[in-house]
């Protein structure tokens, strides 16, 4: 009789399973797009290259890094079906992203540090490299992160010490090896990978651990403090003036290494949105012109939350000495008179900072001005938007 009535119930279940899945799935919240349905349905040769026609691929940066949140943030708020996708690859730091630039099949985009090409042609790496190369829009400054003992109170202090540089081929090898020989200062450089350096640090194997990215950093934030370590400072050396800028930490960007209320002065280098040079007849060419459409459209979506609170420092039409703007984005910009929009605002910054105006001397003081415009007009911006939220209280 159980063999039976076994028997019986595998044979309900046969009979009832596939009407009772098909009924279960027909009452599903969330379902596949009819877009993506068709593609697995129907998909052919002119639907692969119809797929690979309108995505953009952008070479990012490492894991826990500001350039791979920016890469994020570009795929989320710029895909739009098959219109247009991005596609954000984790890269292997600044060097490696120029190299995926000019080299790597596929690749669109980069997000590259400002003085790696004149690091790669200083070093007799590259000729004329800059004319291979276009940028969209400068992005945000990334700051240099000096993590050392409290003994160590500056840059020069690190003259024959034991100090890590990240791996090769990544931007902070670049920056810091460029501002230390700019100042004359020669420490013993270690090549390891930043996590595995800070707790280096903490056993006293290393004296410093050299970060550049943009604060704040998530290694950094997550140092564990046990009270001997802090932010050595950075001073604004006249040589390196013509390719950095000042730049401040504060207790808010890492309360774990910066007392309350206190300060701590660095250099900051700017962060790229670089492409290659390609003809304005080209595929590769209108694929780049269709993201900057949507990028620049888009825009102030990445100006609030969730995405990372650097995209506030990003001025679209902000110049970058010795580099050339993709062409579309320079048309682009002066259609929508973006450039003497945000003039004007800078004319208007200047007026109620008279003292700040009197100290423009160069163009390196210039764009350190307009650096601290940028920080003005975000809080202006946040305080305005503010207002309505306390008015509809």
């Amino acid at each position: 009789m159980r063999r039976l009535f076994a028997m019986a119930l595998v044979a309900a279940t046969m009979t009832c399973g596939p009407s009772a899945r098909a009924n279960e799935a027909d009452t599903e919240s969330a379902k596949v797009s009819d877009s993506l349905k068709a593609i697995f349905q129907f998909g052919s040769a002119a639907t692969k290259q119809a797929l690979n026609a309108n995505t953009v691929t952008v070479i990012s940066g490492t894991i826990g890094g500001t350039y791979v949140q920016f890469g994020a943030d570009l795929a989320s708020v710029l895909d739009d079906g098959n219109k247009l996708r991005v596609l954000s690859i984790v890269g292997r730091g600044s060097v490696q992203s120029v190299a995926d630039i000019l080299f790597l099949q596929g690749v669109d985009l980069g997000i590259v540090r400002s003085d790696t090409l004149d690091y790669l042609e200083r070093r007799g790496f590259a000729k004329d490299i800059k004319k291979q190369f276009t940028y969209v829009t400068k992005l945000y400054n990334e700051e240099m992160t000096v993590l050392a003992p409290k003994t160590i109170r500056s840059l020069k202090d690190l003259n024959g010490k034991r100090v890590s540089v990240d791996l090769p081929n990544g931007g902070t090898f670049v920056t810091a090896h460029t501002v230390f020989e700019r100042i004359g200062v020669k420490p013993q450089f270690f090549y390891i990978e930043q996590r595995i350096a800070m707790e280096k640090l903490l056993k006293g194997e290393l004296d410093a651990v050299i970060v550049c990215g943009g604060k704040p950093y998530k290694s950094v934030s997550n140092f564990k403090n046990d009270g001997r370590f802090h932010l050595a400072k950075v001073d604004y050396d006249k040589p390196l003036q013509k390719d950095y800028l000042p730049a401040t930490f504060s207790s808010k960007d890492y309360p774990n290494l910066i007392a309350e209320g206190e300060t701590v002065d660095t250099i900051a280098v700017p962060a790229v949105l670089a492409a290659y040079n390609w003809a304005p007849n080209t595929e590769r060419y209108r694929k780049l012109s269709t993201f900057v459409e949507a990028f620049f459209t888009k825009f102030p979506a990445f100006q609030n939350p969730p995405f990372h609170p650097k995209w506030k420092e990003v001025s679209l039409s902000a110049p970058l000495a010795d580099w050339q703007r993709l062409p579309y984005a320079e048309q682009w910009l002066k259609s929508h008179n973006v450039e003497a929009v945000t003039r004007t605002r800078f004319d208007e910054f200047l007026k109620q900072a008279p003292a700040a105006a009197a100290t423009i001397k160069s163009d390196g003081d210039r764009e350190a001005l307009f650096k601290q415009f940028q920080a003005w007009d975000a809080e202006r911006n946040a305080r305005a938007q503010v207002r309505p939220a306390q008015a509809a209280k």
